[in-house]
C-alpha cells in the first residue's frame, strides 16, 4: 500500500510536469536531415517541439533500459547455471529418497517374511 502511494505521489508531479512542458512548447520546430543542403534541404520533419523532447526521453530510456540488460547478462547466466545445478540436485535426491523407499519396502518385506516363517515353525 505504501509503495503505491508513494507511486501516485510521484507520478502525478510528473505527469503534470511532461503537460505543463507539452502546452508550453507546442509550436512547431524544423529539423533539417540534410548536412549538405541546410538553405534547400531534401529531408524536413516539422513538429512541435515538445515531440522532440519525449522522442529524446523516450529513447534516452530505451538506450539506458538495453545497457542495463545487456550489463545484467552475466547475472542472469550464473542465474540460469545455478537453476540447472538445482534441478539436477533435486533430481538426484528424488532419486536417492526412491532408492531409499524401495530398500526398506524390500526390508520390511523380507522381515515380515522371517517373521511369518518363525511363527509358522513354532506352531
Amino acid at each position: 500500500m505504501l509503495k503505491r502511494i508513494v507511486t501516485i505521489l510521484v507520478a502525478f508531479p510528473v505527469a503534470i510536469l511532461l503537460v505543463t512542458l507539452a502546452v508550453i512548447n507546442r509550436h512547431e520546430v524544423r529539423m533539417v536531415l540534410d548536412p549538405f543542403k541546410p538553405s534547400a534541404p531534401s529531408i524536413v520533419v516539422d513538429l512541435p517541439f515538445y515531440f522532440y523532447l519525449f522522442g529524446a526521453m523516450f529513447l534516452g530510456v530505451l538506450i539506458g533500459g538495453t545497457a542495463v540488460w545487456m550489463s545484467q547478462g552475466r547475472w542472469r547466466k550464473t542465474a540460469r547455471l545455478r537453476a540447472q545445478e538445482v534441478r539436477r540436485w533435486q533430481a538426484e535426491a528424488n532419486r536417492l529418497i526412491n532408492e531409499r523407499d524401495a530398500d526398506v519396502a524390500r526390508q520390511q518385506g523380507s522381515t515380515a517374511v522371517a517373521t511369518k516363517s518363525l511363527l509358522l515353525a513354532h506352531r
